[in-house]
């Protein structure tokens, strides 16, 4: 909160003058009057007129909530911590999970495309690489999406945009927060409906290329009491390679019950349902040559997620309150994997098939304390279990069915995961407009796998492993608010990466290591500055210094022989900014509900090792480091149009630690991906109350890209691409 920037009475003060209910006023009119007329005709003394002359501080911080979340949300302290937010609802819809679109505002967040919807890649500031968001948290309501957090921290499935209200991204002190990753944490935010919302029923569907078909239902109310919603949603596309085609489903239901003002229960259900073909990764060589090659004809991957909360909030008096959630998360992903195969060559002659179902509970309690002026503290527990067994079998069938078991099993491990997180935080606001925020958590993590099938071609020992780790963690967060609506920030946080399964014992491997490899751990420095200071403009720009240790790496024995060891530390450093600017906002077209908004925003990163015991490694970069990622647009909105130009810039960055080349011929990969600049046109027009119009091309120019590449090859971006349809409200 602002304090005065020039007042002669405290605000509390004037606050309990200018809000004395009429009839108190009244009362106090007529006790004057009576003590006059007792007193006679006592001549009445004429008081110097004082003037109060305040800023309503109100107008910077709802300005300020457009890109940032609330200093203080709920049992959580975001004040001195970066955060950006994205209000989906103040663009056009995003159709088919464009994440360019998604996150084209969210700085930093490098997007690693594969158009198949099995896996959604992320990575941040170059601390680790992108596949399967290994290194990124990504949460949904504030409830992990990964398979298991702990154990196999992987995202294999993302809610269709349109159920969606805000992307939250939070830096330093994201791990003090919600725990592991290093940073950051991209929370999701699931849409509900407002207060007062009537009975309400809409329908979407597009078409668009590549067979594309997207069908999006919603039907909801909150009024008095109760409070529901409940979507369904169906996407279909033929993909751009043979093989690539796709089935999304995803159903939603939240119910909420508020008995009274001081306390609410809800429920939420979601369930993701996915099955991909997987046309495989190319060489550099094969995608210059036809980017539409399939590689692996017979492959396929089935996700299914299925998602159960019980949540609940209460204000508990003496300016206490509290938020609890407790959840259960089935999630199965089953692939059918054989090796690849050029066009014209033999069919391999078998194809592996691999069950890895994820069961975990958790529990999330939060309080908060409102004490003093303006300060809060909050404390919490976090409680989780996954049961995650790991299945494989071989068959000559290549076209083998998701549930059909009749093969050989090659592998059967039961694996499990425990964690347990205490943790605390205050604000404290100080004269002279300052606040610091001090941060502790303790963490506990314990995983175990116990191995009763190995793969043939394997001699070692049964694996029955198990690894504890424990850790404080440690957080401090200083700020000032100054002239109009401004602030500057400074955050030093510490994050760790947990123990995964794979880290202790790798199932496809002769070598069972003595002991686990130490704990990867970070320390991320920041500061900046950031606000509203003038009618339509916010910006945020800040300097980073993030110090990864221990990383872990797989390292080759031979060419069957591997084991997961600590290789080196990273360092990356660099700057962040975000500008945005509505030119309506000055004018009197803002009252008409105008509005015409440009942004931009920009990461400049320089990230290197520094410790490796890999020779020649220190002074090299990161795999997916680049040099810079640029994010532009322009927003065009109103009551009845969502127009939006949007564009994402990268440099060019390396694809592996070694910064080398590797192969030759129809195997060469180059050491670097490509720069590349991708532009989307994507646009809403509400013709009347009821039917809106929807319309878009993703990769205007056509761009021949790729921006994703694992360890035998790239995957294909998308070209030019369009859609169109219609949504109708009832």
């Amino acid at each position: 909160m602002l304090p005065l920037r020039r007042a002669v009475l405290p605000l509390a003060v004037l606050m309990s003058l200018t809000s004395v209910p009429s009839a108190f006023a009244q009362d106090d009119a007529s006790q004057s009057q009576g003590l006059n007329q007792s007193q006679g005709a006592k001549k009445a003394t004429n008081l110097e007129a004082v003037n109060v002359i305040a800023n309503d501080w109100r107008k910077y911080l709802k300005a300020k909530l457009m890109y940032q979340m609330p200093e203080v949300d709920g049992p959580k302290i975001t004040v001195t911590k970066k955060t950006t937010v994205t209000h989906l609802d103040n663009q056009p819809t995003v159709i088919g999970n464009n994440l360019n679109q998604v996150f084209a505002r969210t700085p930093g967040v490098l997007v690693s495309e594969q158009p198949t919807p099995t896996q959604f890649n992320f990575s941040y500031r170059g601390i680790g690489n992108p596949q399967e968001s290994e290194f990124v948290l990504v949460m949904q309501d504030g409830i992990p999406l990964e398979g298991d957090w702990i154990g196999f921290p992987t995202l294999y499935a993302f809610p269709m945009t349109q159920s969606l209200a805000d992307v939250q991204l939070i830096r330093g002190g994201s791990s003090l927060m919600y725990g592991p990753e290093p940073e950051p944490v991209i929370n999701l935010v699931s849409k509900r409906p407002a207060p007062g919302t009537p009975l309400t029923v809409s329908t979407e569907n597009v078409v668009g290329e590549h067979g594309l078909l997207s069908n999006y239902n919603v039907i909801e109310r909150n009024q008095g009491a109760w409070a529901f919603r409940a979507d369904a949603g169906y996407v279909h596309s033929d993909g751009t390679r043979a093989d690539d085609g796709s089935q999304n489903r995803q159903t939603d239901l939240y119910l909420a019950y508020k008995p009274d003002e001081h306390q609410q229960w809800w429920i939420d259900f979601h369930a993701i349902s996915t099955v991909s073909g997987n046309p495989g990764l190319l060489s550099y060589t094969q995608w210059q040559q036809d980017p539409r090659t399939v590689t692996t004809p017979y492959n396929r991957n089935w996700v299914n997620r299925d998602q159960l909360v019980l949540g609940h909030t209460r204000d508990l008096g003496h300016n206490w309150s509290l938020e609890a959630k407790l959840w259960f998360t089935y999630q199965d992903l089953v692939s059918r994997t054989a090796n690849a195969q050029l066009p014209g060559q033999p069919p391999p002659s078998s194809t592996t098939l691999q069950d890895e179902a994820f069961r975990t509970y958790g529990t999330d309690i939060r309080l908060r304390k409102n004490w003093g002026q303006g300060n809060a503290f909050t404390v919490g527990t976090v409680l989780y279990h996954g049961n995650d067994p790991f299945r494989q079998w071989s068959s000559p069938d290549l076209m083998v069915a998701r549930d059909d078991h009749s093969g050989t099993q090659i592998l059967n491990e039961n694996r499990n995961s425990q964690y347990e997180s205490l943790f605390a935080e205050n604000v404290f606001r100080l004269p002279h407009r300052i606040h610091f925020v001090p941060s502790v958590r303790l963490e506990n993590e314990r995983i175990a796998v116990d191995e009763t099938v190995r793969p043939p071609f394997l001699s070692r020992p049964l694996i029955n492993e198990a690894d504890s780790r424990h850790l404080p963690l440690f957080g401090l967060g200083l700020g000032n608010d100054f002239g109009h609506g401004n602030e500057t920030y400074f955050n030093v946080s510490q994050g760790w990466r947990p123990l995964r399964y794979f880290d202790i014992a790798s199932p496809f491997s002769n070598l069972l290591p003595g002991h686990a490899a130490q704990l990867s751990k970070s320390v991320s420095w920041e500061a900046g500055v950031h606000g509203a200071p003038v009618t339509g403009l916010y910006y945020d720009v800040s300097v980073f210094w993030v110090d990864f240790k221990n990383r872990l790496e797989t390292e080759y024995i031979n060419e069957i022989d591997t084991i997961e060891v600590n290789t080196g530390d990273t360092r990356s450093r660099g700057l962040e900014a975000q500008l945005d600017y509505d030119f309506f906002a000055p004018t009197q077209w803002a009252t008409q509900g105008q509005h015409l908004e440009a942004f931009f925003n920009a990461s400049l990163l320089n990230a290197r090792y520094t410790a490796s015991s890999i020779p020649g490694q220190v002074g090299k970069t990161p795999a997916f480091s680049p040099d810079y990622l640029l994010k532009t647009g322009i927003t065009w909105r109103n009551e009845r149009v969502k127009l939006s130009l949007t564009a994402v810039s990268s440099a060019a960055q390396y694809w592996q630690d070694s910064d080398q080349s590797y192969g030759s011929g129809e195997t060469f990969m180059p050491a670097r991906i490509p720069a590349y600049t991708v532009v989307d046109l994507a646009s809403d027009w509400q013709l009347n109350h009821s039917l809106r119009l929807l319309a878009g091309i993703s990769n205007l120019g056509n761009r021949h890209y790729f921006d994703r590449v694992w360890d035998n090859g790239l995957e294909p971006a998308f070209g030019r691409t369009w859609y169109t349809g219609f949504a109708l409200t009832y």
